[in-house]
């Protein structure tokens, strides 16, 4: 009984509501013979008469009432859910899971967030900031976005937020009036610096370039932190250099708490960039956001 076709039940509805084969065949589009077969399959299997036919009229079984009468609330609820979803597809409304780094959480994503939900307040948007390389897809999310080195070839992405961001060295005056301020990457090997430790685990060597040049190396800490305000904290105390996103020290730079040393060798890279699995069947949250961020290129 459970493998009766949904379809079979849903003519069996079409032809009981006009009283017609021939003209709940036109409705549905299909031929008149094909609704026959159908109703005769589904009395097969029921092993019961649901319409009295005659030359001139269709009329419903005492058996036939009693399922018409069950079965139409029933199938109205099947069709409702089926549009409730088919709408998904056009109109933005529900749910988008992004998994995001730290510094595009604070730095990036509040200025595209706020007029995107603005735009579409159907959409809601969850975010979780994590420094940690995941499986956005395994996670549970509908997006990533990450820097280029960390994205998944099989992914595709798109540029959201600034397409050049820079890391900088700088320290507190008062720790350059102490220690003096380094001229080549070279020189940091004999002063304190500041170290992040990512939620990998790993502190990695600070990079530079200057033109064709470039070059990595470890400095000798005096702080590993995996916390930006701490390290910040640290560095405006003149406890040490520190070598981070431009965008982090900027407040401090701007008041004079820190300043940038080495300008010459700074580290240059490309934006952050959103990535999901396929253009096919997107959500529609996810497919909004995406046409959103093409949209509204971020300003250089």
């Amino acid at each position: 009984m459970s493998q009766i076709p949904l379809a079979d039940l849903d003519a069996f509805v079409a032809i009981a509501r006009v009283k017609s084969f021939r003209a709940a065949a036109k409705l549905r589009g299909v031929s008149a013979s094909a609704l026959s077969e159908a109703m005769r399959r589904l009395e097969g299997r029921l092993d019961l008469r649901l319409f009295n036919r005659t030359t001139r009229s269709v009329t419903l079984t005492d058996a036939g009432e009693r399922l018409l009468e069950r079965l139409a609330p029933a199938l109205a609820e099947v069709e409702a859910a089926i549009d409730g979803v088919n709408s998904l597809r056009n109109r933005p409304v529900g749910r988008l899971r992004l998994n995001v780094p730290g510094v595009v959480a604070r730095f990036v994503l509040p200025p595209i967030a706020t007029p995107f939900l603005q735009a579409y307040p159907g959409i809601t948007l969850e975010v979780a900031s994590n420094d940690a390389l995941v499986d956005v897809l395994a996670e549970g999310f509908d997006a990533g976005i990450r820097y280029e080195e960390a994205l998944h070839q099989d992914m595709i992405a798109v540029p959201i937020g600034p397409r050049r961001q820079r890391f900088v060295v700088a320290a507190a005056p008062s720790y350059i009036a102490a220690h003096g301020a380094p001229d080549h990457p070279r020189d940091l090997m004999r002063h304190r610096c500041i170290l992040h430790r990512f939620a990998s685990g790993r502190v990695l060597p600070w990079a530079f370039e200057r033109g064709e040049e470039k070059m990595s190396l470890m400095p000798p800490a005096c702080l590993i932190s995996g916390s930006n305000e701490v390290e910040l904290h640290a560095a405006e105390a003149g406890l040490g250099l520190v070598c981070t996103f431009e965008e982090f020290l900027a407040p401090a730079l701007a008041t004079g708490a820190l300043r940038i040393v080495m300008p010459e060798w700074i580290q240059s890279f490309s934006g952050p960039f959103l990535y999901y699995p396929s253009r096919i069947l997107m959500p529609a949250p996810l497919r909004a956001f995406v046409d959103f961020v093409k949209a509204n290129p971020w300003p250089e």
